[in-house]
């Protein structure tokens, strides 16, 4: 079983990752609209959603001193603002939870002294409760909540490292985006090698939705699912020797990529 989720919640942000949280929390059931407090200066239909349902939606400060849990899920560039407006508006025990990409956890435990702080960087998955979450904290209350918060919607990943958290960032937190730059690459291919608009889209994701099925439920690595569509001298082993050619395919231009958002993702700390 796992970690219970210390109540009430305080969302800061609700923008499209607080938004995606907001809508796996519906999923999971585990954070009725009763157990939240949501402040976002521009809410969106989410927000509104959990309000009418029952949530706080921009309360005064002298409320958020209930909070057990305080999710920080605005702009890495203006946490410090924030910060100066939680200080003195949070309990004593209040967990700090932040998925703001390259914020380091020494900077928020400086800014919310005493407070218990974890990571976390989440995909938009999460509004699907199927999302993916890479978690650290040097304390046992900050994991425990952040592992309460997100595992009934993501999978998980613990890291014992905080240095490991611009890697997660830019292989996870950012990753999506990748695969769906490669769905609109796939898409257009399709146009041009003469599919209808139609066609090129539904084929494309279907594709990917199939193909990343199989790989969850099978568990097999991508290399031996690989082997079972490439047929020697077939049309996918036409296509990967370009798609993986040595030096200048896929591999070194995701590398590129991945090294690109791990560096930003060390900037914005």
């Amino acid at each position: 079983m796992g970690d219970v989720l210390p109540k009430p919640v305080l969302l800061i942000g609700a923008g499209a990752l607080g938004s995606s949280i907001l809508k796996g929390m519906r999923i999971a059931g585990h954070a009725a609209p009763a157990d939240l407090m949501i402040v976002d200066l521009k809410p969106g239909d989410e927000a509104k959603a959990y309000a009418e349902a029952g949530a706080q939606l921009n309360s005064s400060p002298d409320t958020w001193r209930a909070a057990k849990t305080v999710i920080l899920a605005v702009k890495p560039q203006g946490w410090h603002a924030v910060a100066a407006i939680l200080n003195g508006n949070l309990g004593a025990g209040a967990v700090l939870i932040s998925v703001m990409a390259g914020v380091q956890t020494g900077s928020l435990e400086q800014a919310f002294a005493g407070h218990a702080v974890a990571r976390v960087m989440p995909t938009t998955g999460v509004a699907t409760g199927k999302g993916v979450a890479s978690i650290f904290s040097a304390t046992a209350d900050g994991l425990a909540a952040a592992s309460a918060v997100f595992a009934p919607m993501a999978t998980t990943v613990v890291l014992s490292d905080e240095s490991l958290m611009d890697s997660a960032t830019a292989v996870s937190g950012s990753g999506p985006a990748y695969v769906y730059a490669f769905v609109r690459a796939l898409e257009k291919a399709g146009r041009e090698t003469g599919l209808s608009r139609m066609h090129a889209r539904d084929l494309a994701r279907g594709t990917l939705i199939s193909a990343a099925r199989l790989l969850d439920q099978t568990g097999e690595e991508p290399d031996d699912l690989i082997k079972k569509v490439a047929s020697p001298g077939g049309t996918t082993e036409a296509a990967l020797k370009v798609l993986c050619a040595e030096g200048s395919g896929l591999d070194e231009l995701v590398l590129a990529a991945v090294q690109a958002a791990h560096k930003r993702s060390k900037e914005l700390g």
